[in-house]
């Protein structure tokens, strides 16, 4: 297909299409809307990115993205150090965050293990969740995985390599979803729900 643009257009359309969510026809209408607001979005935005490229840094020690070392979170005394949730990437543990439910520390895994991808346990951080477990002090690790296949199996090769005595290993409740209705929810949901059910 020939280039509608010029070559710097063009290679702005491919990397936004490269985005998740994004296609090339949507890469297409976000270039157009940064293009048509240049001084309020394509500067400001590219300004952005060139400070984040610069400044923000994966913490040593959970793993999350921050600009600092460590990161704000794994920083502030007033969390809980006995609590370890475990999360696949950045964007669980912002979505935790903004419940406000959870105040201990995180350990971001970078991923899931996934034979079919030739994700082994090497390529995550697993080593290192078992390195914070060992070091002591740890008394419970949520695993807060994707209830999928890969997010299961993960959470259960994580569970064999830091099962013990003085550390409990619990997941997250899975079911019927607040305001949720019964006649809308997936066969797998509702089998799930009906398996950790509790007292009323």
């Amino acid at each position: 297909m020939a280039a509608s643009a010029g070559p710097e257009i063009e290679r702005l359309i491919s990397l936004l299409a490269k985005l998740p969510g994004l296609g090339p026809r949507s890469a297409r209408r976000a270039a157009l809307a940064l293009l048509k607001r240049r001084e309020q979005l394509l500067v400001p935005l590219a300004a952005s990115l060139a400070e984040t490229a610069e400044k923000v840094v994966s913490c040593s020690v959970c793993g999350a993205p921050d600009t600092r070392d460590p990161c704000a979170i794994c920083s502030d005394g007033a969390r809980d150090n006995g609590l370890i949730c475990v999360v696949e990437e950045a964007g669980a543990l912002w979505a935790m965050e903004r419940s406000g439910a959870f105040r201990g520390k995180y350990h971001v895994l970078g991923g899931l293990l996934s034979a079919l991808d030739g994700v082994g346990p090497e390529h995550l951080r697993i080593v290192e969740l078992v390195g914070r477990v060992r070091g002591g002090g740890v008394r419970e690790v949520v695993l807060a995985l994707p209830a999928t296949v890969d997010g299961q199996t993960t959470a259960h090769y994580i569970a064999e390599r830091i099962a013990g005595p003085e550390v409990q290993v619990t997941s997250l409740a899975r079911g019927v979803p607040v305001g949720g209705e019964l006649d809308w929810l997936d066969d797998g949901t509702i089998v799930q729900a009906l398996r950790a059910r509790r007292p009323a």
